[in-house]
């Protein structure tokens, strides 16, 4: 899976969110996992893939970060329950 995906990492349901854009999903989810990535994610310990969606170009995928980012927490969260209604962790579906 080595395409460009906006993705939402969270340290637990309900709990801290982070929005990121990547073009190696499984690598970018293992670093959070590790608590590989440094500054924001890190420091709340958002280390759970709850939400991803993959894109044909890197443009449309920041594109669509900013539209996400630019929406409301309710709106965030309900685009994580739409697909992930338990807030799983995705992890293990991408390898």
């Amino acid at each position: 899976m080595r395409n460009p995906c906006v993705y939402i990492v969270a340290n637990r349901r309900n709990g801290t969110l982070y929005i990121g854009v990547t073009s190696d999903l499984p690598k970018r989810a293992f670093e959070h996992r590790e608590g590989l990535v440094d500054e924001f994610s890190k420091k709340y310990a958002c280390r759970l893939l709850v939400w991803y969606e993959a894109h044909e170009t890197m443009i449309q995928a920041i594109t669509r970060e900013k539209q996400i980012k630019a929406g409301s927490r309710a709106r965030k969260i309900t685009l994580i329950e739409q697909l992930n209604p338990e807030w799983t962790d995705l992890y293990d579906t991408l390898i």
